[in-house]
């Protein structure tokens, strides 16, 4: 036990940046990460080992999304799958810090994973909606948008992250990494409605059909207007980081 407590307070002193992090994801993602993450380091599993529990925890959910009838119990079985996975999503980077054993191949592989989620989750909301929802065919649309907003989302986070690594490996002098810094708690709530974990807390109302619509719909509506302004942000601080390395 003493080893899982050196563990946590090893963790609570090399924690990410929180720049740009919605709440959920800063407030209760990365603390129970770091549980997890001790509990992981403790019994001796990898990152890698974690990235695939994750993995697993995360298609279980999206899986019985698709292929059963929703029921309060199936619902709160999706929601518990989904916070598990992204838990350890977040836990996999933080074993990697303890053990010291972080590498491209491991970012990669959580990349991968999480393309994967985007990409198959609203597929399987929208397979639900048509097997087991009573709505007009026009409110199909809803996941199939939302699922190429998240999808463009997860590029623009990852593509303007590697764009401006690779703008600050190419000027001498200056750190791969960015300075570590916060973002406001003001500013975590705005951008809440973009956080996958709240997406998560959302599922337990699967079982109620018209709250759970209104509230994924109302979702959907939100990131496609948070995805147009981040895009605008994002290029602007890549073509600023240009400029910079060529002066």
């Amino acid at each position: 036990m003493s080893e899982f407590h050196e563990a946590i307070g090893r963790l609570a002193a090399a924690q990410k940046s929180s720049i740009g992090a919605p709440a959920y994801s800063r407030f209760v993602n990365r603390p129970l990460g770091r549980i997890l993450a001790a509990g992981a380091y403790t019994i001796g599993l990898s990152p890698t080992q974690v990235t695939l529990i994750s993995a697993a925890a995360t298609g279980l959910g999206i899986v019985a999304i698709a292929s059963i009838d929703p029921t309060w119990w199936s619902a709160l079985l999706v929601s518990l799958l989904l916070v598990l996975g992204y838990a350890l999503d977040s836990a996999d980077g933080q074993v990697a810090r303890l053990t010291g054993t972080g590498s491209l191949a491991g970012e990669w592989l959580d990349h991968f994973f999480d393309a994967t989620k985007q990409a198959t989750l609203h597929a399987a909301v929208l397979v639900s909606w048509f097997r087991f929802f009573d709505l007009a065919e026009l409110w199909l649309l809803v996941p199939i948008v939302f699922g190429a907003v998240a999808s463009v989302f997860f590029f623009g986070v990852v593509g303007a992250d590697f764009l401006r690594r690779i703008n600050r490996l190419q000027r001498p002098g200056t750190a791969a990494q960015p300075a570590a810094g916060q973002t406001s708690t003001l500013y975590s709530l705005a951008v809440v409605p973009a956080d996958y974990g709240l997406l998560c807390i959302v599922f337990l109302a699967l079982w109620v059909q018209p709250l759970f619509v209104a509230l994924y719909a109302a979702l959907a509506a939100i990131n496609l207007a948070l995805l147009a302004a981040s895009a605008v942000r994002w290029y602007g601080s890549i073509r600023r980081a240009e400029a910079e390395g060529a002066a």
